[in-house]
């Protein structure tokens, strides 16, 4: 059973995504916050690095955003040189052009942009000038597969390429025509923007928290929504009946003296999970440190002993850390570089049985996370799509 709390007060919007009454997704937004990944701009090409392949670009931030050559050639890849050309044939400085940011500025680093547009809707992303058709690997039903692709096949123009979202299982041929189509509006209205802007200019910015929550998190596996603000219950009762009209009966108005958070025991797991030091329900303990670069997260026995031998001991802990590792990364986003540092185990049947329970358990993120193997000193090396 999935529920969404959402708090809202004055200074600050919370939610957070629950799981079997446990904790797995919180996002928050203030007043002033202004959403840059996923961003459009028109920018201006302030240097070119021959020796870095790369470019750097003024979109109106604080720092230049950084462009990768990878990013300038088609996104397609039949359509890409075989021999990859110096930046200096594609970019020059004073060249303007539209990019969109993949990642946000981070530290002493500035957004990573991209010449690949694409627009998330309800049930595809919109990729105006990719002309490919890619399906969510979470779709593993063959007939649903081949139906989904077979209607985006029939719907986009010379071009177009779309990602066939999760969220599309089982929908409606209208209703992800209708999806296509508004984002064909959407993207139409970009392109006017652009030839009437000047350089650093944005010219789109991704939803704020409540209609991507609509958009992204509120699908049919969402059992109840709550909401403690008149207002914004009523604001987002009308963006699901546009969106889900099955939704009619499944948002519920909060009213009562027990703070929201606190009702749903909330809180205390927000003071729990973002702590350095997390205990797991046997005794056993994780520590997680991050820096500019990665994740190292370590995996202790602490008051667990076992009562078997050692190995069966050091497993059992092992098994449940990475059960509860990549719920750790949802809910504190986490991105990029992650090593998990498992206790030492000679047994390849109890290392195999380890890499199982953390697959099944990342097939929940909705971020794309690359289990990458073990490395020669036992760790275990994984990335997670960052973005913001």
């Amino acid at each position: 059973m999935k529920q969404l709390i959402i708090h809202c007060a004055p200074d600050l919007t919370q939610a957070a995504l629950l799981e079997e009454s446990r904790l797995v997704e919180y996002d928050t937004q203030y007043p002033l916050d202004s959403q840059r990944a996923g961003s459009i701009y028109m920018g201006r090409i302030v240097n070119v690095l021959p020796g870095m392949q790369a470019a750097f670009v003024d979109i109106g931030l604080a720092k230049n955003a950084f462009l990768y050559i990878d990013d300038l050639l088609p996104v397609h890849l039949d359509k890409q040189p075989k021999i990859k050309p110096s930046i200096t044939e594609l970019a020059e400085v004073g060249q303007t052009l539209m990019v969109q940011v993949t990642k946000d500025p981070q530290g002493t680093k500035g957004a990573r942009v991209t010449t690949h547009v694409s627009i998330p809707g309800r049930w595809i992303v919109y990729m105006p000038n990719a002309d490919y058709i890619a399906i969510s690997r979470k779709i593993d039903l063959d007939v649903e597969r081949q139906r989904l692709k077979q209607l985006a096949e029939g719907s986009l123009l010379p071009g177009e390429g779309v990602i066939i979202r999760t969220g599309a299982i089982g929908q409606s041929e209208e209703a992800i025509r209708d999806d296509l189509q508004n984002l064909r509006e959407l993207w139409s209205a970009i392109v006017s923007k652009m030839e009437e802007a000047h350089a650093p200019a944005r010219l789109y910015q991704d939803l704020d928290l409540l209609p991507r929550l609509a958009r992204d998190v509120i699908t049919d596996d969402v059992h109840e929504v709550w909401l403690n603000d008149a207002k914004v219950y009523e604001e987002m009762k009308q963006l699901l009946r546009k969106q889900q009209p099955s939704w009619r009966g499944r948002i519920a108005y909060y009213d009562r003296k027990i703070p929201l958070f606190d009702q749903f025991g909330v809180t205390e797991e927000l003071n729990q999970s973002f702590r350095r030091k997390i205990w797991l329900p046997s005794g056993g303990y994780l520590v997680i440190d991050q820096t500019e670069a990665l994740t190292v997260i370590d995996v202790n026995t602490g008051r667990y002993t076992g009562s078997i031998d050692l190995e069966q001991t050091v497993t059992d802990i092992n098994r449940e850390a990475a059960s509860e590792i990549p719920r750790l990364l949802r809910l504190r986003n986490i991105r990029g570089i992650i090593i998990v540092d498992f206790i030492d185990m000679s047994s390849e049947v109890n290392r195999a049985a380890v890499m199982e329970n953390i697959t099944q358990a990342v097939r929940k993120d909705r971020s794309k996370t690359i289990i990458v193997g073990w490395t020669k000193l036992g760790l275990l090396e994984m990335t997670r799509k960052r973005k913001k």
